[in-house]
């Protein structure tokens, strides 16, 4: 078996002026939970300068598997899934894998 492929996930989030707090609460929350699973290697949000409705989530995962668990967990289904998706009025998920530099 070969070294896990890590995973960076970026999520483009974008909310309303109105909903803009309480998506920022939830986010708070779910951070250290986040950080807190074993393959979990980072996990940044950051604001638009300019445009602080639009958010962006950078995620740092070991490898699918630790995704997947991520996904599956329960404080994401909670705060994600049930909390911060329904606030959202766009949503883009990309998932890369980093390279090594030259």
């Amino acid at each position: 078996m070969g070294t896990p492929d890590p995973i960076v996930v970026v999520a483009h989030w974008q909310t309303t002026e109105d909903s803009l707090g309480e998506v920022l609460e939830h986010v708070a929350a779910l951070a250290p939970r986040s950080l807190a699973e074993p393959g979990c290697l980072g996990y940044e949000a950051f604001q638009r300068i300019g445009e602080p409705t639009g958010l962006l989530l950078v995620e740092r995962y070991r490898d699918a598997e630790s995704l997947d668990a991520h996904r599956n967990s329960s404080h994401y289904q909670e705060i994600v899934v049930g909390m911060i998706i329904p606030l959202l009025t766009d949503r883009r998920v990309e998932f890369l894998h980093p390279q090594d530099s030259p």
